[in-house]
This record gives C-alpha cells, sequence and structure tokens, in this order.
C-alpha cells in the first residue's frame, strides 16, 4: 500500500513539475518584450529587389521602401534596426528558425502563408505584370504556353501554375536574374510586382528594349510577416501602421520611392486600414 501511494505520489509531483513548466513557456512567449529588452529588432529585407529593398553604390546600406518602414517601427519601439538581408524563398525561414524577427520583404500576404506566419495589416497594395521584349503580344493569354520566369517563393510564381498550367515556369533565385534569362532568351516573359518591375527597368541600361504589359497577373496585398502566436508584437506593428498612415509618414515613405519626384512615378491607390 505504502508503495502504491508513493507511486501516486511521485506522479502528482510530476504532473505539477510538467504543468508549472508549460505555464513557465506560455507566460514567456513574448516576442515584443524581448526585441525590448534585447534593444534591437532583427528585420529581414530584399537587399536586390528595389525600390523595396537594395544595396546602395555609395553608402554600401540597404535601402528602400520596406527599410524606411522597418526604421519607422524600431524608432517606434526605442531600439536598434538589424537588417537580415534575405530572398524570396528563404523569408519564412528566416522568421521561423528565430534569425528575424519580422520580415518586411515585400511578401504578398496569402491564404496559405497566413497558416505558417500572421500577417500586419497591408502597408503596400500592388498587382504581378508581365516585362516582355517590345515586340511581344499585349495581352496575358498569349503567354499560356510560353517560357516565363518568376522568383522563387513568390506568390507570381505560384499564380503562374495557377493559371498558365500549359506554360513553362523557370524559377530565379531573385529579379536580377530573371531579367538576365529575358535578355538572353531563356523566357519569352518574366512577372513580378508592378512596382519592382518599374524600379528594375529603370536601372537597366536596355530598357527601351522592353515593356510592360498593363493587365494584372493578381493584386497584391503586401504585409509584414510575423511568428505566429506573437499577438503582442503583431498589435505593436499594426498600431505603429496605422499611426504611420494618420500621421503621414506612410505617404512620404510612399513618394520617396514611388512618388512624382522619382524615375516612375506611380499613384498611390490604397491606405493603411484596420481589418
Amino acid at each position: 500500500m505504502k508503495k502504491s501511494i508513493l507511486r501516486r505520489g511521485n506522479l502528482s509531483a510530476w504532473g505539477l513539475l510538467v504543468l508549472s513548466s508549460v505555464t513557465a513557456v506560455a507566460a514567456h512567449a513574448d516576442q515584443l518584450a524581448d526585441i525590448k529588452k534585447a534593444g534591437v529588432v532583427r528585420v529581414a529585407t530584399f537587399d536586390s529587389n528595389p525600390p523595396f529593398g537594395s544595396v546602395d553604390a555609395k553608402t554600401h546600406d540597404i535601402v528602400g521602401y520596406d527599410v524606411d518602414f522597418a526604421k519607422a517601427l524600431a524608432k517606434a519601439w526605442g531600439v536598434k534596426l538589424q537588417l537580415v538581408p534575405t530572398n524570396p524563398a528563404n523569408r519564412i525561414p528566416l522568421l521561423q528558425s528565430g534569425k528575424a524577427d519580422l520580415i518586411v520583404a515585400d511578401i504578398t500576404i496569402t491564404p496559405e502563408r497566413a497558416q505558417v506566419v500572421d500577417f500586419s495589416v497591408p502597408y503596400f497594395v500592388t498587382g504581378q505584370q508581365f516585362l516582355v521584349p517590345v515586340g511581344s503580344p499585349d495581352k496575358l493569354d498569349a503567354y499560356a504556353t510560353a517560357r516565363i520566369g518568376a522568383v522563387k517563393g513568390t506568390t507570381g510564381e505560384q499564380e503562374l501554375h495557377h493559371r498558365f498550367p500549359q506554360s513553362r515556369v523557370l524559377s530565379y533565385d531573385d529579379i536580377p536574374l530573371a531579367l538576365s534569362a529575358l535578355r538572353n532568351g531563356n523566357v519569352q516573359a518574366i512577372t513580378q510586382d508592378s512596382t519592382i518591375l518599374a524600379g528594375l527597368l529603370d536601372g537597366a541600361p536596355d530598357k527601351a528594349k522592353y515593356k510592360v504589359l498593363p493587365e494584372l497577373l493578381s493584386k497584391e496585398e503586401i504585409g509584414v510577416g510575423v511568428k505566429k502566436g506573437e499577438s503582442n508584437l503583431l498589435k505593436a506593428v499594426n498600431d505603429e501602421l496605422l499611426t504611420l498612415e494618420k500621421n503621414g509618414q506612410a505617404v512620404s515613405i510612399y513618394n520617396t520611392w514611388f512618388g512624382p519626384q522619382t524615375k516612375s512615378p506611380q499613384p498611390r491607390l490604397f491606405k493603411i486600414e484596420a481589418k
């Protein structure tokens, strides 16, 4: 009898230990507090996708639309900003592995991604378009069986498989490599966000040889990626994005990269709004 009672007692003690451990882990799950305690927020962003993120030739710093939003978030929280260069295929793995606290890298909000990443309210809205040689057809359907280049891990790559199942989709690590493939004839078109294509052409010495088709492949809402379950961090991101819209800084950031004084101005047809 005593042995039986002892076993039950030990089991109860073990159960309490497990319960207390789980409770401690749950109580610790606050990434925003960890960021403020460390004094730094690590943000995954592009370094070769202008105008969202690219290396400035003079300063060698990463600059761009996404970078300015990352800076605003860090400033609002009173912490330093550490940029973690990434590409489309590596954005979510960096977040999930803990090597980045946030994704601010032109990442489109999709139901599939929302299963593994929480998203902020959209801070940019764009659409996928085609870049083709000037003598090419103007209608998207003309490319239903074409060789089309896309960047790995993007919604453009996914949408091509869905809309043009008969096409041959060739995937590249970044948009400059896709443009090289278009130049040498490996693909007949490439697809990417309209704003990225505009920025790509701005820096191309042979831009007169290409055109962007007016028809949209898809509409894209871009959000900040946050690790699943980090509700305090997600709220802090949303609150700051809405504040930036309210005080005019969001418009100012947009105009810096897409406004009337830029090489390829584009009207701002959206607002940052709560959902």
